[in-house]
């Protein structure tokens, strides 16, 4: 019960010296939301990249077109055969008739001539329409394929599939690198910007020291202070980023630039970013302060 009586003290004495050293406060809240702004954006970025990366990379579809006049019962057998196989998601069978039919509707001109055949005469190839878990391994799933019996090619944009895949890589890591750099750069601001805070009060500090205070009774009421600081500081930039991020995203109908561009659903972002600005904020401004205090001043 005493423990709790002394948080609640220094969690008290923490408001108190937030609002009483205002000036200083605002500049560390101040510091505090700007960073966090730009860590925000950085981390709905690279959400946003990643997401359309992995919606590329899930598109990418090997086809496989099976040798003509092969009889049913070996088409379903060549299926079992590549669904055995590792790294495929799931396997689709296209008969040449319904490929016909398709491509009759999609022009006027191939509706004329496919017209003029039926399911007797096709002249196009059954195929199975392939999606692989793990895109790095496209070309070595297509060549398994293709040592399968009964079939006649496997095409899956050789070359370009593979050449994407390692520009997607590059820019999930680069997007990586940089929100990582930003929370790194801001802990340093913070903290930095909470020091000085801190160093401004060195006088009433030394008084503390004077009459007999502990380390640890000069020490929490500051820990504290930081912990507001780095709350306060964060609650701009989450109403910012969840408000001005729903707005966009009805503004753009959830669409960027073309339909191949969707972005992230505010649902599957804006909660987990919120609790990440806000752990940011509250760790960078406790480490800050307790920092400052114990380092700083030497205490």
């Amino acid at each position: 019960m005493k423990a709790f009586r002394i948080l609640i003290k220094n969690i008290s004495d923490g408001f108190k010296s937030v609002f009483r050293n205002f000036s200083l406060s605002l500049a560390s809240i101040s510091c505090i939301t700007i960073t966090l702004i730009l860590v925000a954006i950085a981390i709905i970025l690279s959400e946003n990249v990643n997401k359309f990366t992995d919606d590329i990379e899930k598109d990418v579809t090997i086809v496989v077109y099976i040798e003509k006049n092969t009889q049913q019962i070996d088409i379903d057998a060549t299926k079992e055969k590549i669904e055995a196989l590792r790294n495929i998601e799931s396997i689709t069978f296209t008969s040449k008739e319904e490929i016909r039919q398709e491509m009759s509707k999609d022009s006027d001109g191939l509706g004329t001539i496919l017209g003029e055949y039926n399911e007797s005469n096709n002249p196009l190839l059954d195929e199975f329409l392939v999606k692989v878990t793990d895109t790095e391994k496209i070309g070595e799933t297509a060549n398994r394929i293709k040592e399968l019996p009964f079939i006649n090619a496997v095409k899956y944009g050789e070359g370009m599939v593979e050449q994407l895949v390692k520009v997607f890589d590059v820019v999930k890591k680069i997007t990586f690198v940089i929100v990582v750099g930003l929370v790194i750069v801001t802990a340093f601001l913070i903290s930095n910007t909470i020091k000085i805070t801190i160093n401004n009060r060195k006088r009433q500090i030394e008084i503390m020291r004077l009459v007999g205070a502990s380390n640890a009774y000069i020490k929490l009421p500051f820990f504290f202070e930081g912990i507001i600081l780095g709350f306060l500081g964060s609650l701009i930039p989450i109403f910012l980023t969840c408000y001005g991020y729903i707005f966009l995203y009805q503004k753009l109908n959830g669409i960027l630039f073309t339909e191949v561009i969707t972005l992230v659903n505010p649902d599957n972002i804006l909660f987990h970013l919120s609790i990440i600005l806000m752990a940011i904020g509250i760790i960078v401004g406790a480490i800050g302060s307790y920092r400052a205090v114990r380092r700083h001043l030497k205490i």
